[in-house]
Parts: C-alpha cells; sequence; structure tokens
C-alpha cells in the first residue's frame, strides 16, 4: 500500500469551490460546472494544486446539495456528468488533482433506497435507514431525546409503516445506517465509481456521526444538541473506516480529509495515524469556535485563545499526522473582521496577515473561494434574505419567541454560513460578473464593485497577488521547513501579536503577525540564535524588520534565518 500512497496532499495548497456559488455559464443564476471549468486557468495561475468541491450530486437541495438524491450523477442545475469528465480532464492537464465531498452519514429522503425503505418494514431497504417505534401509549413520541443538528427532535414520524425515522440534520435528510454491511458495501462501491473516474481524494462529510450507540439511548441534555455522545465516535466507527480504506481507499492514490467536529487531538490521531488506516486528514473546528460560545453565539475573538490552540494542534500532530490549516469554508463566515476586528481602510494589510499566519504552519493550507481576494461577510438585512436551512430551521423553532427574529438575524448577521455563499465576485460588472440572470439565486455582496477579482488582478499591491506570492513560498527552497520543521511560539501572553518559528536541519523560518490595526512592539526573542536574516515575504512594501522595532497595524513579516 506504501508504494500506491504518496502522500501528495502534504505538498498541495487547496482551493474549495462551493458550486452554486463560483460561477454561472448559463444565466440561470445558479453556479456550475462549465462555470467551473472557464476559471481552471485562474485557479493554475494563483497555484493551487488540488480542488475540493462540495457536492455537486443530484439533490433536491433541501441543504444545498448535502442531501443527495443519486450518488453516481450530476445535479441537473450543475450540468452533465460530460461536463464534470471535460472538467476533471481540464483540472489534471493543469496538475489539479480532485476532492469531492463524500455525504453518506445521509441521504436524500428522496433517494431511491429511502423511497423503498419507507414502503414497509418488510423492505429489502428497510434497514438501510435507522427506524425505531414510538414512545408512549400511542408511540406518537419520538424514539429518544436527540435534537438534530438543525434544532428540534431528530426524528420524523411516517405514517405509512407507524414509526420514526432518524435524521441528525434536516428531516429530508434521513440517516443511513451504517450496522447494515449492505449500507457499508454500497459506500464502498460508489467510492471505487469516483475514484476511477479520475477523483483524487475525498472530503468525509460529518464522518464522525456514522455509528451510532447501540441502543439509541437518550442523551445528556444539551440545548443545542442533545445526544451527540451517542453518535459522535461510535462505537464501530474505527472498524468501519478501516473497512472502506481496506476495500476500496489503499487501492488508490487518493487522500481523504474527514469533517470532525468536536474532535480532540487524541481522537484526531485514532483516525488519521498513518499505521491506523483511516482517514489522512481531518478538519478539526476549535479555532473556528473559538470566538464563539456554545458553537454559535458571537463572542469577541482574543487572539491568545487561538494561539494556544494552534499551538497544541501543530505540537499535537507532528511527527504522527497532519494538519488541515484553514481560516473559512462553506459553513463558516467571511474571516475578515471576525479574527482582525475593525480593519477599517486595512482590508488588504489584514487579509494578507491573515493569510500569513495559518499558511507557514505544518499542514495543508484550504483556500475557500473568495478569501483569496478578501471577500468579507454580507450586510444580510432581514432574514428573509437568507437561504440556509439552518437559519430557516431555527427561525420556525423561535416563531413564539418574543423578538426572536430580531435576536436571530443579530447572531446571522455575524454568524450564518450564507456569508461564505454569497456569488464569488469577479468583476465590477452586473452581479459581480457571477451571472447574466436578472436575480441570482443568493444576494451578492454589495462591495463587488470594489472587491473583485478584475480588480485584483490589475492591482500589482492586492490581496491575490499576495497569495500568488505565498503559495509560490510554500514550493520555494522553503518548503521542506514549511513541511517538516518543528513549531516554536513566542510572546505566548502577548494579545496583539502572533509569532512562531519554524525549525529544519539548522535552517528556520521566523513568523511574526501583528493582529491588531494599531503599531505594535516587538523585540527579536533573546533565544532565538542566528548568522543571517533575510526577508521572505511582508504584506508591506517596507518592511519594519528585525530587531526592536513597532510593527505596523495588521504587519506580517516572514523572516529566514541561518
Amino acid at each position: 500500500m506504501e508504494e500506491i500512497r504518496t502522500r501528495w496532499y502534504k505538498d498541495a495548497v487547496i482551493y474549495q469551490i462551493y458550486p452554486r456559488s463560483f460561477l454561472d455559464s448559463n444565466g440561470d443564476g445558479i453556479g456550475d460546472i462549465k462555470g467551473i471549468i472557464s476559471k481552471l486557468d485562474y485557479l493554475q495561475e494563483l497555484g493551487i494544486n488540488a480542488v475540493w468541491l462540495s457536492p455537486c450530486y443530484k439533490s433536491p437541495n433541501a441543504d444545498n446539495g448535502y442531501d443527495i438524491s443519486d450518488y453516481r450523477d450530476i445535479m441537473d442545475e450543475f450540468g452533465t456528468l460530460e461536463d464534470w469528465k471535460v472538467m476533471v480532464d481540464g483540472m489534471h492537464t493543469r496538475g489539479i488533482k480532485l476532492i469531492m465531498d463524500l455525504v453518506v452519514n445521509h441521504t436524500s429522503d428522496e433517494h431511491l433506497w429511502f423511497k423503498e425503505s419507507r414502503k414497509s418494514i418488510n423492505n429489502p431497504y428497510r434497514d438501510y435507514y435507522i427506524w425505531r417505534k414510538g414512545r408512549g401509549k400511542d408511540g406518537k413520541k419520538p424514539p429518544n431525546n436527540w435534537t438534530s443538528r438543525f434544532g428540534g427532535s431528530a426524528w420524523k414520524y411516517d405514517e405509512t409503516t407507524d414509526e420514526w425515522f432518524l435524521h441528525l440534520f434536516n428531516d429530508k435528510q434521513p440517516d443511513l445506517n451504517w450496522d447494515n454491511p449492505k449500507v457499508r458495501q454500497e459506500v464502498g462501491d460508489m467510492v471505487k465509481y469516483w475514484l476511477d473516474l479520475g477523483v483524487d481524494g475525498f472530503r468525509c462529510d460529518v464522518i464522525t456521526y456514522i455509528s451510532k450507540r447501540e441502543g439509541l439511548p437518550d442523551g445528556k441534555f444539551n440545548p443545542f444538541v442533545c445526544g451527540d455522545e451517542h453518535f459522535t465516535h461510535g462505537p464501530h466507527i474505527h472498524e468501519y473506516l478501516k473497512e472502506l480504506n481496506a476495500n476500496v481507499l489503499s487501492k488508490y492514490d487518493c487522500m481523504t480529509v474527514g469533517e470532525a467536529a468536536g474532535v480532540t487531538i487524541r481522537e484526531a490521531l485514532d483516525y488519521t495515524d498513518e499505521k491506523n488506516n483511516e482517514l489522512d486528514t481531518v478538519f478539526h473546528f476549535e479555532h473556528v469556535e473559538s470566538d464563539t460560545i456554545a458553537k454559535l453565539l458571537p463572542r469577541k475573538f482574543e487572539l491568545t485563545r487561538l494561539k494556544k490552540i494552534f499551538l497544541r494542534w501543530q505540537h499535537g500532530m507532528f511527527g504522527k499526522s497532519w494538519n488541515s490549516l484553514y481560516y473559512e469554508n462553506h459553513d463558516q463566515p467571511r474571516s475578515l473582521p471576525r479574527f482582525v476586528g475593525d480593519y477599517g481602510e486595512l482590508r488588504k494589510e489584514a487579509a494578507k496577515m491573515l493569510a500569513v499566519s495559518i499558511h507557514m504552519q505544518q499542514g495543508s493550507p484550504y483556500v475557500y473561494q473568495g478569501q483569496e481576494i478578501g471577500m468579507t461577510n454580507c450586510p444580510f438585512e432581514n432574514l428573509d434574505e437568507f437561504e440556509d436551512v439552518m437559519v430557516r430551521t431555527v427561525r420556525g423553532m423561535l416563531k413564539n419567541v418574543p423578538f426572536g427574529d430580531k435576536l436571530l438575524l443579530r447572531v446571522m448577521q455575524k454568524r450564518a454560513r450564507d456569508h461564505a455563499r454569497t456569488p464569488m465576485q469577479w468583476s465590477a460588472a452586473d452581479n459581480a460578473g457571477f451571472t447574466t440572470a436578472e436575480k441570482p439565486w443568493l444576494k451578492v455582496n454589495p462591495n463587488y464593485t470594489e472587491i473583485n477579482v478584475e480588480e485584483a488582478l490589475k492591482d500589482e499591491d492586492s490581496i491575490l497577488n499576495f497569495y500568488k506570492k505565498l503559495i509560490a513560498v510554500r514550493k520555494s527552497g522553503l518548503k521542506e521547513i514549511i513541511k517538516n520543521g518543528t513549531y516554536t511560539e513566542y510572546y505566548e501572553k502577548r494579545s496583539d501579536i502572533f509569532v512562531y518559528e519554524r525549525s529544519f536541519k539548522g535552517e528556520k523560518l521566523l513568523v511574526i503577525c501583528n493582529f491588531k490595526n494599531n503599531p505594535a512592539p516587538f523585540k527579536i526573542p533573546m533565544e532565538l540564535a542566528y548568522n543571517s536574516a533575510e526577508l521572505v515575504i511582508s504584506n508591506y512594501k517596507e518592511a519594519s524588520g528585525l530587531g526592536t522595532v513597532t510593527l505596523k497595524p495588521y504587519e506580517a513579516m516572514v523572516y529566514h534565518l541561518k
């Protein structure tokens, strides 16, 4: 197996595309595969090695494609399987690998398996899903107290057989029963189908939920997600992942990254240690939850809290596994101004600084579409403008709560997933050049006239051009330090600056980032020994330098020390 697996992802910079919002080629207001094809040169010029493509399978779109009705075909709105084949060929021609979303905790309720499953308790597909009798004398109470990730009960009653089915997300997303070996075989066959078509890897959606506790007992009370201790990191998850790896994944030079909300470092190592043959990497959520309460409600960002998380994961995974580095994805609001506060006129400097702070760590960095031009949260003015199923579900739950809409709007103006899903801003043309339709599927951020790719390409000092330089640094003669170097942090208690060193075979990179919109005093650490220092990259034309200096607002510098 070692001869097949090259671990190419350790040298990759990965770009996430949310296809519905990337580029519309046919004027229907919805992004599509041909739109992606038209921008492959853009991705190549950026320096991207791989694309993570959010779901493009057939789906009724109850949760924007994460409710799949046919795993082996493409959503009509996005194009055809032939379009997809042209896209993957175009990627491979340009040296870009393709990572598809693998959504196998649940399907759509419109999938053939579920349509059959709900017909009768004796149907051959019945045990593809998790059905239970209700509680109470009439059986009209849910089988247990688990709550959906989107709010409300995780069970839905079905009159046809007088039983309930489990859905940890929307009620149109019934959970698959991974304890059924036929389900695991179906998943394996589907994964092989896409690998044989040229896919290079999978991002495994909520993969830590696939094994549920035997007997499905009541969960401990939790106002947000009751029962998660019984369906996260379940009793057979490692067995099932090893089986999928042995039967399918190990036979291809592919990679997997598992979405693993709430995962600890020890648990991450259980999943990703190369000796275990399960997943290659995971996405943990600790750093993107550092500015929240209970993983949702906003709280003031504190740099010291973020730095502690980075330090633990850099040390905890070093020499044993591999980190996934990101600030943004389709489920997170934009990183500006989340992690830098009020940046005022310094959006460029702040965005560049954030990029440096994460890209110089050990791991595979992910760039989410629009992040490379510094796209920001959208100024949604009312709840009707949101398309996110989570917003709509919670709104329904709060309909009888005084000021419920007002409170929800205040939270979602900072936390909604739709902030990341607004159309990609290509130009200052109507609808940001995303579509020729009169109205796109989701509101366009009105700042597209100033923030767009066309403008960024013309500006030598743009965020986009800085990303190109930063990605080039990762591929330069310094790549071994970035890939293999140890991680040492300085000034851990400072709430304004983030300073760390990467060291490998006597050479070092010193990374200095000012997270504040204010000047910050900086003095080269006394314990840092070196004979020469060369500036590698800086987000100001004139870097402040080493020694005892005052860093400019949001200044970022990387020095090569020998």
